[in-house]
Parts: C-alpha cells; sequence; structure tokens
C-alpha cells in the first residue's frame, strides 16, 4: 500500500481545520489502496491552531503536526511539510479549502498510472477574489515570464501532487529566499495539469495582503532572472541619449534666441535626473546584495517548536 502525504501549510486556520480534515478524509476512505498522511504545518498561528492539530492528532494517527517557533511564512512552512512527509506521494493543499480535496483523486491516478511525476492545478477563474488582487497577480505573470528564466503557468497553483523523486529534487535546492512557484518549474519533471473553479474560502479570511503580495512578486522576480541588473545599462544608455537631446536642443534655442539664459534650469535638471537614475540603481543592486547576505548567514528557513513526527 503506497503513502501519500498531504502538506497542509497554516497560519490562524482554526475555523476551517476540523471541515478540512473531514473533507480530506472523506475522499481517502474512497481510496483504500491508498494510505494517507495528513501533515499539518502550523506557521507560528495566534489562534488555536495547533490546540485543533494536536486533538485531530490525538483521534487519528494519520495526522501529524509540525508547529514553528514563530511565523515563517507559508514558503517555510511548504518546505518544511516536504522535508518531514514520509510518503511515496506527496502533495501540497491549502486550509482553507479554496483547493477541492476532490480532485486528489484524479491526480494521484495521474501520478500511478500514467506516467506523470507531476500533477498540479491551475484555476479557471478568480472567483471570489478582490479585482485588485486578481489585476496584481495577471500583471505579475506577464512581467515574470517575460523577463525570468523559467516560464510559469498562468494561474498555477502550489496544490499539486508530485512522486517522491521530485520532491527530492526541489528539498535538494538550499536558497533562503524561495519562490515555490519558479522552484516546480525549474526542477522540470513531466507534469499533468488539472483545471479547477476558485472555491470561496471555507471559514476565516486571506493572509495575503497586498503588500504581502507584492513581496512575494519581488522574490519571485529576483529568484529566477538577473533582468534588474541589466537595468542600470539600460537607464544609463538613455540617460546620455536624453543629455545629448537636450545639450542640442539648449543650443538650437540658444540660437534662436540668443539672450536667453538656460545654464542653471539645465544644471538642476541634470543633477535630478542622474541622481534619480544613480538611486535606482543602488535600489536594484542593494536588493541583490540583501539576498546574497541573507544566504552568507545560512540560517534556517524554520524552527520547529513541536511535532509528534519522530525524524530520522
Amino acid at each position: 500500500m503506497k503513502k501519500v502525504s498531504l502538506v497542509v501549510p497554516c497560519y490562524n486556520e482554526a475555523d476551517v481545520l476540523d471541515l478540512l480534515y473531514k473533507e480530506v478524509t472523506a475522499v481517502f476512505d474512497a481510496l483504500p489502496q491508498y494510505e494517507l498522511e495528513l501533515l499539518l504545518v502550523d506557521d507560528g498561528s495566534r489562534d488555536n491552531t495547533l490546540e485543533i492539530m494536536k486533538r485531530l492528532a490525538e483521534k487519528d494517527s494519520k495526522v501529524k503536526f509540525i508547529s514553528f517557533s514563530r511565523n515563517f511564512g507559508k514558503e517555510a512552512a511548504m518546505l518544511a511539510g516536504l522535508k518531514y512527509a514520509s510518503g511515496e506521494y506527496i502533495g501540497i493543499i491549502d486550509a482553507d479549502l479554496q483547493h477541492s480535496p476532490d480532485l486528489l483523486p484524479p491526480m494521484i491516478e495521474a501520478i500511478e498510472n500514467e506516467g506523470y511525476d507531476v500533477a498540479a492545478a491551475r484555476r479557471t477563474d478568480r472567483a471570489g477574489e478582490a479585482k485588485l488582487k486578481s489585476a496584481l497577480s495577471e500583471f505579475f505573470y506577464k512581467i515574470y515570464n517575460k523577463f525570468s528564466d523559467v516560464h510559469l503557468e498562468e494561474s498555477a497553483q502550489d496544490f499539486r501532487v508530485m512522486k517522491r523523486k521530485v520532491v527530492e529534487a526541489i528539498i535538494s535546492l538550499s536558497e533562503k529566499n524561495r519562490f515555490s512557484k519558479g522552484i516546480f518549474t525549474w526542477v522540470g519533471f513531466k507534469t499533468k495539469w488539472f483545471e479547477h473553479e476558485n472555491r470561496q474560502r471555507a471559514a476565516g479570511e486571506t493572509k495575503w495582503s497586498v503588500r504581502k503580495l507584492l513581496k512575494y512578486a519581488i522574490d519571485g522576480l529576483l529568484s529566477f532572472t538577473n533582468a534588474p541588473l541589466r537595468l542600470p545599462l539600460y537607464l544609463g544608455s538613455v540617460s546620455v541619449a536624453v543629455s545629448i537631446l537636450t545639450f542640442i536642443g539648449i543650443i538650437i534655442a540658444k540660437i534662436v534666441n540668443t539672450s536667453g539664459s538656460y545654464g542653471t534650469v539645465l544644471i538642476i535638471t541634470a543633477i535630478m535626473f542622474f541622481a534619480g537614475i544613480i538611486l535606482q540603481c543602488l535600489g536594484i543592486m542593494g536588493m541583490y546584495l540583501a539576498r546574497i547576505y541573507d544566504e552568507s548567514r545560512d540560517r534556517p528557513i524554520f524552527i520547529v517548536s513541536e511535532t509528534n513526527i519522530e525524524k530520522a
């Protein structure tokens, strides 16, 4: 009997955990040929998420939990789950049930009998999502795929089931600033995509603010493209061209109006223009240097405070 480990990152999901457990176990009750390991990862929740995890684990030995010492973020929670998972097949699903557990059987079937290494989901709509968030997401995919070294499937989600060899490849990557959507694509492997409609959250509210989404987008771009480092070259070229044109314009204006004085205006404009470009370039380089600094410190991506898993 093959084991399927299902990793569930959780942050303040006390309102939905019981329903998640009920739906997931109902799906696997209809799949007696597979053993379920439901791996709940508490990402430093401030509500009673951990207490509910412990209660479920006491009731059902298939439930395992990992609790972080503080909030490290969803990327860290997913990585921890993948590292602790013991199944031949490992899946990732959100706790809020916007990812339907009913899609798990065909995803497992694709890996078991159709020769795929990964079965992943992408949504066909953004029902129930704020218009601003939808617009920013669409814009991000366009910019990312234009400049990144890897191509992201538009509307691709973290919801997926993978063979263990895929997971081993993912956790072998040592970078601290992780962007899993890009990593999933970068490691490759044969993937089958499943379309599904977006569902409303079963309970609670989204933990993704516009600020967090923006930071996530920047992390994604910096992780898989060097295009921003080439930006100073482009800005420098443009600034030189603008400077030449401005100089020519002033000469022409001086010829037409010999009494006009443009020296002070020219100097102030030039200083502001070049100062702005220099600051932009320094900012871009600073972001990359900050990432190099993060990697050099070699701090752990997460710290486990408590778990019921005996890890070898």
